[in-house]
């Protein structure tokens, strides 16, 4: 069997994939996803018109996807697949446009079909995992991995195995030591990505990086079910839905305040996976006769514009777009010009830094609670390691690594770093067979 097809890493990300393949040398290569790019957000667009074909119903998967969505095709654009997993989701069918339904597990499924496919359809894979799927729920964590794993046999892959996504990136850092000539560390890796920030505390260096068992050097793994779709949407609630009417109240009435506006449907319209529950005609009509309960008509007409030409979506996007634009300490603006003409609204750094407080402060005190777990203090720790599109936010970086005053800051490939490390591992698994 050729070697270059054999087998495969995939780091299956809640925004965003990357694949690892055999160079042919002996060593692991990242595979072009998208003209030029290593990696693919982790996307599908259902388009509404258009037949059956082999592989499915027509879909564009990745920026096509994205792209498909923003241009105005008619369909369903599905993202963040990956925080379905261990919900009772995955067996629910959701309506993709057109008259058609199609069960989360296929929408998975499909994406990873595509990877498989891009990667020379090998059997063999190794998968990254968060080290927790799900918080605190063991039995459910487990479902999740289970679920992941019978969708890519689903799609073809005949042996596959797991790694925590950051003992991945602790794998990757060490390459990258070695080649600098460093001895043996304590490296607590930081991997923070859209769904979840994980930690691990590993022993890398040139001798040991030559031993195939390596799990003596995982000192402590840890995480949280907390990362970068969680920012996006406590910014979205914090500093755009409150424009269109969330936590706002209704016209007092003689010796009563005015009742708070419902905000579930706020909730609903900053989380990925549920934004198109928000559209169902039931919902829009009970919406569309709350009118009485705005001071601010304003809030109801912005609220009605984006539930009935279902805009939500596109809401979420400029609320990441926004998060990126604060993440290195300067305030924006938002232009939702697109629901309201002329309607701009700032974004201050101090906006996003209260919204993000308490999410930052619990990733944060959960790298800690890795190195309590590892029996170690923080003085012994000789380099921080950061990977995942989330580690971009200045404030969660710096916030972490003053923590740990006396360890080197390392930021590797923010969207590939796991995936070349998953490649390392895979190697070692199936590069001799």
């Amino acid at each position: 069997m050729n070697i270059s097809s054999s087998f495969c890493a995939i780091d299956f990300g809640t925004s965003n994939s990357a694949v690892a393949v055999p160079d042919g040398g002996g060593a692991m290569r990242l595979v072009d996803l998208e003209s030029g790019q290593r990696t693919m957000p982790t996307a599908v667009f259902y388009f509404a018109e258009g037949t059956h074909d082999a592989d499915g119903p027509p879909r564009a998967f990745g920026r096509a996807a994205v792209a498909a969505y923003v241009e105005g095709h008619d369909g369903r654009l599905m993202r963040s697949m990956k925080s379905i997993l261990g919900s009772s989701l995955i067996d629910q069918t959701t309506d993709v446009g057109g008259g058609r339904g199609a069960k989360y597990s296929d929408i998975v499924a499909g994406y990873l079909k595509r990877l498989r496919r891009l990667a020379g359809e090998p059997e063999r894979a190794v998968l990254g995992r968060p080290v927790f799927f799900v918080d605190g729920e063991p039995e459910r964590d487990a479902q999740a991995q289970a679920q992941l794993e019978a969708c890519a046999r689903a799609v073809g892959f005949r042996d596959v195995q797991f790694q925590y996504e950051p003992i991945a990136a602790a794998f990757d850092f060490e390459q990258q030591a070695i080649r600098e000539g460093k001895g043996e560390q304590i490296v607590l890796v930081a991997d923070i990505g859209g769904g979840t920030s994980d930690f691990s505390i590993v022993r890398v260096g040139p001798e040991r990086a030559r031993r195939l068992a390596r799990r003596d050097d995982i000192l402590a793994s840890h995480g949280v079910h907390i990362a970068g779709t969680d920012f996006d949407r406590h910014i979205e609630l914090a500093g755009l839905l409150q424009e269109f009417g969330y936590r706002a109240t209704g016209p007092a009435k003689p010796g009563q305040p005015g009742r708070e506006v419902p905000s579930g449907i706020y909730f609903d319209l900053a989380t990925w996976h549920l934004i198109n529950t928000c559209y169902a005609p039931l919902r829009v009509a009970e919406w569309r006769g709350m009118k009485s309960w705005f001071s601010d008509v304003r809030h109801h007409a912005r609220l009605m514009t984006v539930l009935e030409e279902r805009l939500g979506h596109e809401l979420a996007a400029r609320a990441e777009g926004a998060k990126i634009a604060v993440s290195g300490g300067a305030d924006t603006t938002v232009d939702l010009s697109h629901v309201e003409r002329g309607l701009i609204l700032p974004l201050s750094e101090k906006t996003a830094v209260d919204a993000l407080r308490a999410d930052l402060d619990r990733i944060i005190a959960t790298a800690h609670e890795t190195v309590a777990q590892a029996g170690l203090q923080p003085a012994q720790i000789d380099a921080l390691y950061f990977t995942g599109g989330s580690t971009g936010l200045r404030l969660l970086v710096d916030g972490m690594a003053a923590g740990f005053p006396q360890a080197a800051r390392v930021t590797g490939d923010r969207f590939a770093s796991v995936a070349t490390g998953l490649g390392l591992h895979a190697m070692r698994l199936f590069g001799a067979s």
